[in-house]
């Protein structure tokens, strides 16, 4: 007997082994099998059990081990990885590869355990928490300051392997923050579990609203998915937890997707609030032996739901009987390498192959998930008001461009309304806390030389180097390419810089300035780093510990802090020009979900949104709180005789990316061809080709870069367009179907 074995790398077609006799009964459709390969051994998959007839004359290397008593992939996961591979032109190993943990495929199987303890760094928050006194505690150690303050933005505590390795502080600075008693060291056991012991129940009874959507969710055909569309506060995620209740209750599994960010150790208490041990969280922030030891807990049945971010969906839950996407606008959802799935889409067709619900949330929904919706091909219901009746906050949109402002000499290069400010003010006087938001981390956006205009960029990336300040660097957000912030210009040797644009660290030290007594915290990728990061600088809010906090999109969604009545956008431009057709999408939903975190409490809450374009339909209909105003107005713009966008169309974009401009440019012009004469040719005309032309974003990590995108209203025709592009795959090359981005 012999057995197809794919392989987790780019190539679609089998590999043929044979099957040894003691190894029969494993090596079946789905197990995990070992090897070998050349001259080393790797983990495949079998996807099917074939006769010795067919390999007639050929010499066939034997199967070395089949590790697993169960298959690691049940026969509907393996048609997923089928369907992932089909339907996105990625290679069979790569779209397999996928639905696995990285542990699981390799051949060694290691348990992955954590060190035995870890020495962690934790301020102790005695007396520096306004500038004034942080001026006199510091002020003849400036090193020690800037370690504390890099503590303070990561939430307070981190570990000093992570302080001292990769952000590059001094021991001597930590040293001396402890004896101050500034800070402690401790040190903390590295657990299988990360989540042991969390519980934190829901509220016991639910809205009349909330009852009407369990009911209506319970009793819609199992076959037909649902969008849950409520508004900020409205308790959407009681509604999927009672829903998954009953269906576990009844003996079946469960999913539920949350976006990266909304996985903190709050999101999982409120889930084991309900379901207790039975609930498995698989994370990238967790070690491989968590992740591995959650996986075989939920393939053996002893879990029934999962929770995690995109990749959770395709968990190992026996019995499936629903999918939760919440969120599921976020673009954090499709995946950035091949396959390049949409967890959301992989969700409907996992629920279509093993017969469960899926149940989409969004207080801002997706155009595709309304369009879809218009048509009834999912059923809406909707959460309209807050639990407790409490209004949505009132949005005041501030007019950069002519609405007084606090003076540029206070305020340097950030446009800092009087309105803005005087709410600040109040509610600080008041002892209630302020979310400003600003979508752009660093200190300032470049430096520019005032005498050349020279703005020192990254070597390998078409784009300027980041400001930042903690710890100093110039730093490719797209790379990570970091060197020191020049004293002199490398163009003219010019002994002055000045900063431009404006970035979170900048906003921070701003806003420490303006508000000397309040305490503040950042969050950003750059203060969110270590394991749970964003989970103490949450915790440290909802105890009252914060005044301000400040941050990118991440705070943006799924916060609920009841003493928070002022919410500032800074700047609601900063992606609203963006050369990608979602740029207004992104904007409406980022406004009108940071928006929704005001008001939350007794004292309500106000909402002020900075612009210079308050007449952009984005702007108006997110402070409107209004999903049908923007969709209205967003629609036609994606249909003819506009340039017509998904979801009016299907796109497809080939990028194509090499080290060389010249070869980049000329194997665009050859995707592009060979996309003309397909449509030309086999396609009926019904595909239509735009460009080549570079990437907005023109060079990444040292690569240069041009895309060609190919559109069609039949997804058939799309479907047979990159299965053709698989079969004669180039390496630098990259198909990405319903892409998110065009950057």
């Amino acid at each position: 007997m012999n057995a197809a074995v794919v392989l987790p790398v780019p190539v679609s077609r089998a590999y043929i082994y044979e099957v040894p006799p003691e190894l029969a009964d494993r090596v079946i459709p789905g197990a995990r099998v070992v090897v070998p390969l050349r001259r080393r051994n790797v983990v495949g998959i079998v996807t099917d059990v074939v006769g010795p007839q067919s390999s007639v004359g050929i010499a066939l290397k034997a199967i070395k081990a089949a590790p697993d008593a169960e298959p690691a992939l049940s026969p509907a996961l393996l048609d997923l990885g089928r369907w992932l591979s089909d339907y996105y032109g990625a290679p069979l190993g790569l779209s397999l590869r996928a639905l696995l943990p990285g542990p699981l495929w390799s051949v060694a199987r290691p348990a992955g355990p954590a060190p035995a303890a870890e020495r962690l760094f934790v301020l102790t928050g005695n007396g520096v928490d306004s500038l004034l006194e942080r001026e006199r505690r510091f002020k003849r150690s400036p090193k020690r300051r800037a370690a504390y303050e890099t503590v303070e933005a990561l939430g307070g505590s981190a570990p000093v392997s992570h302080l001292v390795n990769q952000l590059r502080l001094s021991r001597n600075s930590l040293d001396a923050l402890v004896e101050q008693g500034l800070a402690r060291i401790e040190r903390v056991p590295e657990m299988r579990d990360p989540f042991a012991g969390l519980s934190s129940p829901p509220p016991p009874s639910l809205t009349v609203d909330q009852q009407a959507a369990v009911r209506g969710i319970l009793d819609a055909p199992v076959d037909m998915p649902v969008l849950l569309h409520g508004v900020t506060g409205s308790g959407k995620t009681i509604v999927y937890l009672h829903v998954l209740r009953h269906l576990v209750d009844s003996g079946k599994g469960a999913i539920l997707l949350v976006p990266e960010i909304a996985l903190t150790p709050q999101t999982v208490a409120r889930v084991r609030g309900v379901f207790g041990d039975q609930v498995a969280v698989l994370h990238s922030g967790l070690s491989d032996g968590e992740r591995a030891d959650a996986w075989r807990a939920l393939r053996r049945g002893e879990r029934r739901v999962a929770v995690g971010p995109r990749s959770a969906v395709f968990a190992p839950v026996q019995r499936l009987g629903a999918i939760v996407v919440d969120e599921e606008h976020e673009p954090s959802y499709k995946q950035a390498s091949a396959p390049r799935y949409h967890a959301r889409d992989a969700a409907a067709m996992r629920a279509q192959l093993e017969g469960a619900r899926l149940i989409l949330g969004s207080a801002t929904p997706s155009l595709e998930t309304l369009d879809q919706a218009a048509q009834r091909r999912i059923a809406t219901f909707a959460l309209p008001d807050r639990i407790g009746a409490r209004p949505l906050p009132p949005v005041e949109v501030v007019d950069l461009r002519s609405a007084p402002r606090i003076p540029a000499a206070e305020t340097g290069v950030i446009a800092w309304s009087e309105a803005l400010d005087g709410a600040i003010s109040g509610a600080l006087e008041r002892g209630e806390q302020v979310i400003l938001l600003l979508n752009r981390r660093g200190f300032a956006t470049f430096v520019q030389c005032p005498a050349c205009g020279n703005v020192p960029g990254c070597s390998q990336c078409a784009i300027a180097l980041t400001v930042h300040q903690t710890p100093p660097a110039l730093r490719c957000h797209y790379c990570g390419h970091e060197e020191p912030i020049p004293e002199t210009c490398a163009i003219c040797g010019h002994v002055t810089q000045k900063l431009r644009g404006l970035g979170t660290q900048q906003l921070e030290r701003f806003v420490g300035m303006r508000y000397p007594r309040a305490r503040i915290a950042r969050m950003d990728l750059d203060t969110t780093t270590s394991k749970w990061a964003h989970h103490h600088i949450l915790d440290r809010v909802a105890r009252g510990d914060v005044d301000i906090l400040l941050g990118t999109q991440m705070i943006a969604k799924g916060l609920d802090f009841p003493n928070v009545t002022v919410v500032g956008v800074v700047d609601a431009d900063t992606g609203l020009h963006f050369p990608d057709f979602r740029a207004g999408e992104r904007t409406f939903q980022l406004v009108a979900q940071v928006a929704g975190r005001a008001g939350r409490g007794p004292p309500g809450g106000r909402v002020f949104v900075q612009t210079r374009a308050p007449e952009h339909h984005a702007i108006r209909a997110a402070a409107a709180h209004s999903v049908a105003q923007f969709a209205a107005a967003e629609l036609p713009l994606r249909t003819p005789p506009y340039p017509p966008y998904p979801p009016r169309t299907g796109l497809v974009r080939f990028v194509i990316a090499t080290d060389d401009h010249a070869r980049t440019a000329e194997l665009a012009e050859k995707v592009a061809a060979w996309l003309r004469r397909a449509a030309r040719e086999r396609l009926d005309g019904m595909l239509t080709v735009l460009g080549p032309a570079p990437c907005p974003l023109m060079r990444l990590k040292g690569k240069w870069r041009w895309h060609v995108l190919a559109k069609s209203t039949e997804p058939r025709v799309l479907g047979r367009v990159v299965r053709a592009w698989r079969a004669k795959a180039h390496r630098a090359v990259s198909v990405d179907r319903d892409p998110q981005s065009l950057l």
